[in-house]
């Protein structure tokens, strides 16, 4: 059930997930009928659960170490996570540990020589003894900056995505988060007219222009107030694949 209008506490400008919230202008326009949650719900931003893989290769403790390439190989995947009986990840196992230990050596340039736990690795018999660990997870409802940050921040390159209960539920990997900002300008430009301009704030068709080039969006038009054309632009910068976002927008001054 919707909230009866009437006046509303100020609200941050920026939700938990990141995506910008629509501060609520005042007048009869149809963005300023729009609750803040409304809008947030509308302007979907694409969370690790949109894009993670969700069927995922793994192995147990006591795999061994030729089926362990094996499976990467078939799968053409860059790692594996161990996980429990349960189903808990416990570490991953990447084509790097696989790599160090056909070589022999704890690093291919043999940068990590006295590393005893990096010997250990090249001489593992299973996955237990390969994997890294401990193991960190994302959550199915990040939104994807969230998780380029953690993937960064840890210098890993795939993370396993985890349910409330611990168990595993898919994996994400960096190319997986990028596929997120490579989207055509077409496709960029649908969203802006129709979800952005159209349903969350109301605007009559041509209202407003939309060009995008190489992500890059360029408005040009007018809007029924002057406070509606930084919540036009904060949405705009919200859309997946945006990288940047000119304003020409008129508003008529108040009288």
């Amino acid at each position: 059930m919707h909230e009866p209008a009437g006046p509303r506490r100020p609200r941050d400008a920026q939700s938990e997930t990141g995506a910008p919230r629509v501060v609520r202008p005042g007048g009869p326009t149809a963005a300023a009928r729009r609750t803040t949650e409304e809008a947030d719900a509308m302007l979907h931003r694409r969370t690790v659960g949109d894009v993670m893989t969700e069927e995922v290769v793994t192995l147990r403790l006591d795999t061994p170490f030729h089926e362990i390439a094996a499976l990467l190989d078939a799968n053409d995947i860059a790692a594996a996570p161990v996980v429990d009986d349960d189903g808990s990840p416990l570490g991953v196992v990447s084509a790097s540990d696989v790599l160090r230990h056909e070589t022999g050596m704890p690093d291919p340039q043999g940068r990590e020589g006295n590393d005893e736990r990096a010997w250990g690795k090249a001489r593992a018999r299973t996955a237990g003894a390969l994997m890294s660990s401990p193991v960190f997870t994302a959550r199915a409802d990040w939104t994807i900056p969230r998780a380029a940050r953690e993937l960064r921040r840890r210098h890993v390159k795939q993370l396993p995505v985890v349910g409330d209960d611990g168990l595993l539920t898919g994996i994400v990997s960096r190319s997986d988060l990028l596929e997120t900002f490579v989207r055509s300008d077409a496709e960029i430009r649908s969203e802006v007219e129709q979800h952005v301009l159209g349903r969350i704030l109301g605007l009559d068709e041509g209202t407003v222009a939309v060009e995008v080039r190489d992500g890059a969006v360029s408005l040009r038009g007018h809007v029924p107030e002057p406070r509606l054309v930084p919540v036009v632009v904060g949405l705009c910068q919200g859309v997946d694949g945006v990288v940047a976002v000119d304003a020409d927008l008129a508003a008529p001054r108040a009288g």
